[in-house]
């Protein structure tokens, strides 16, 4: 895996020919290591429904309150009333739609999370809690996969560890615990990958067709295993066949599905794109364009602090991004910076850049090339303890306390 240091060597893992995964890794028993991630990723979540505790505490909506708000308030934020909204009510709810005036653009939002949010709901009656389980499991199985891909590319003892620590200790980790997608996306797209890298192209297409089902990333994912697929044929690990290339177009069919759908009930093929468009300034402009559209609204002072801070940080995530690209293709990991260019093209090419930050915590080679940092050069760690600490307190407080878009 690259790493962000061009003088760190990359494993001898390649991803045409991954070492064989041992009985343990290879099945859904954990080993010690697997527990000890298990752990981290509890002990995180308890830190974060602490600060939730205390943020609705601390920080009421109206200065001068008596009472703190309901204890699952600080998670209903942004988004994830969206996604509530679109499971407890549908698409279209009552008629309403892209033709009535003050509608949500709701369709922008893929249905593989509410679907599954309406059916959890059948079990537990708050939506926002129905919300948070889904995030709560669907996260466990991120963050172990990703620590197992961690040990399939690095040599170190306790590379899983540290890059489940530096990932579940990211700026924007909070989002993992929120109603979100993320988590759910990451339960689908990193066990998808490790598939990948041990061959099984089957298994790989059907979890990566499940996370095109939650957010348009997914097609990026499957752009990177048919890759990873062509590069591992080319290298003799893999034999070539027609039902083997067949599996990587699977994922195509929940977007297809899902234009079919909207397409029926608005007469347009591209409503969710346009419902982007219309809700968060997504219509297509060139790179330098939009680059410049963030830097006016980040340092130009035609915004209130609040969303100049924003921008600011969607601004330092584009360059964490570029520059991720860029070193690994220094190192040949081609399917990886397929994946992560395809991401900063698809938020690159807005109005100006939204939701760059968040797109962070999809992009596992970052969090696998920190841990090879701090694993080989200890006083990096440091680093990235005192640089996380106040950022993701920082930005775990503006979600948590309603004012994360300004």
């Amino acid at each position: 895996m690259s790493t962000l240091s061009p003088g760190l060597r990359p494993s001898p893992v390649r991803p045409a020919a991954p070492a064989a995964p041992g009985p343990r890794a290879a099945g859904f028993r954990l080993s010690p290591a697997d527990r000890g991630v298990l752990w981290l990723y509890l002990l995180t979540r308890i830190s974060l429904w602490i600060t939730a505790h205390s943020a609705r505490w601390l920080f009421p909506a109206q200065s001068g309150a008596r009472e703190a708000a309901p204890v699952l308030a600080p998670f209903q934020q942004w988004d994830a009333n969206h996604y509530l909204h679109i499971a407890r009510d549908g698409y279209f709810p009552a008629g309403a739609g892209p033709w009535t005036s003050g509608w949500d653009n709701r369709e922008a939002f893929f249905p593989g999370y509410p679907l599954l949010l309406r059916a959890v709901h059948t079990v537990v009656p708050d939506w926002t809690a129905a919300g948070l389980l889904i995030s709560l499991v669907a996260g466990a199985v991120a963050v172990l996969a990703l620590a197992r891909i961690a040990r399939a590319y690095l040599p170190e003892e306790g590379a899983g560890h540290r890059t489940a620590a530096l990932f579940l200790l990211s700026p924007c980790a909070v989002f993992l615990a929120a109603g979100y997608t993320e988590a759910l996306f990451l339960a689908f797209a990193l066990p998808a990958w490790l598939a990948a890298m041990r061959h099984r192209w089957a298994l790989a297409a059907v979890l990566t067709t499940l996370g095109t089902a939650v957010r348009v990333s997914g097609l990026f994912l499957a752009a990177a295993i048919g890759l990873l697929f062509l590069l591992s044929v080319r290298a003799g690990g893999v034999r070539w066949s027609r039902r083997a290339a067949g599996w990587t177009l699977l994922p195509a069919l929940p977007p297809a599905a899902y234009s079919w759908y909207l397409h029926a009930r608005t007469g347009d093929w591209m409503a969710w794109k346009h419902a982007q468009e219309r809700g968060w300034y997504r219509t297509f402009h060139p790179p330098w364009e939009a680059w410049a559209n963030t830097w006016t609204g980040a340092f130009g002072g035609t915004q209130s602090t609040g969303y100049a801070f924003m921008f600011q940080a969607e601004l330092a995530a584009m360059l964490v991004g570029l520059a991720l690209v860029a070193l690994l293709v220094r190192r040949r990991r081609w399917p990886e910076a397929v994946y992560v260019a395809l991401s900063l093209w698809a938020l690159g090419t807005s109005y100006w850049y939204t939701s760059v930050p968040r797109a962070t915590l999809l992009w596992w080679p970052l969090w696998i090339g920190l841990a090879a940092l701090t694993l080989r050069r200890p006083w990096f760690r440091t680093v990235c303890l005192c640089v996380a600490a106040p950022v993701t307190t920082l930005v775990a407080l503006t979600f948590l306390t309603g004012r994360w878009a300004g």
